[in-house]
Formats: structure tokens, C-alpha cells, sequence
């Protein structure tokens, strides 16, 4: 069986609330969940007993970017969240994206080195 996980990495340059990160890392987790359940359902069902979910942090947009484009380039299913803007921040605006769920040595690769939130 292979360890699977899903990661969550959230832009600290917006200095967004905690309450306004826990709403969009919950928005990240339940899109990308539904991503993955569609296009791997195998990872999905492998993943949904214990749903293993980090939520890592990221200095930038540029940096966010970096780590959707190296998801696309090994095949990992992202999930870009974009906020509506109606209370911090402005519409339109990138604030986290999902990585998975997929499996933990294939993450890893993209956001092992990544601090935790």
C-alpha cells in the first residue's frame, strides 16, 4: 500500500487572518479531494481511510506558480484556489493550491523542502 497525502500551500506575502487561511485551505482540501476522486479514483479511495492532508507555506505567487508547474511536469493533480474578495483580499486572487491527493514520495519531490504552515 502506498502512503498517500494531500498538500495545501497557502501565500503568507497576502498576511491573510487565520480564519481567512482556514477557509481557503478548506476550499483547497475539498477541491483538489474532488479532482482526484474524478481523475484517480484509485489514489482517491487509497487516500480517503486517513485522509493525510500538510498544509505547508509559500513566500510568493511566483513560488506558489513554480510548485503548480512542477506538479503538471510529474503528473500530480492541482487545484488552484482563487478568492472571490469579498472581505481581505482583492477578487480574483490566487491564495493557496492543492497538490493531490497522490502518492507521498511523488509530493514530496515538489514540496518536501517546504516549511509547514
Amino acid at each position: 500500500m502506498t502512503n498517500m497525502k494531500q498538500v495545501i500551500a497557502v501565500r503568507t506575502d497576502l498576511e491573510m487572518g487565520k480564519g481567512k487561511i482556514a477557509a481557503q485551505v478548506g476550499h483547497a482540501c475539498v477541491l483538489g479531494a474532488e479532482h482526484v476522486r474524478k481523475s484517480h479514483p484509485d489514489w482517491f479511495n487509497e487516500w480517503w481511510s486517513g485522509q493525510e492532508k500538510v498544509v505547508v507555506k509559500v513566500g510568493s505567487l511566483k513560488e506558489l506558480e513554480q510548485i503548480k508547474e512542477n506538479a503538471i511536469s510529474i503528473d500530480i493533480p492541482w487545484s488552484e484556489v482563487t478568492d472571490a474578495g469579498h472581505t481581505q483580499i482583492a477578487p480574483g486572487t490566487t491564495t493557496c493550491i492543492s497538490l493531490g491527493p497522490a502518492p507521498e514520495n511523488l509530493i514530496d519531490k515538489i514540496t518536501g523542502d517546504l516549511k509547514l504552515l
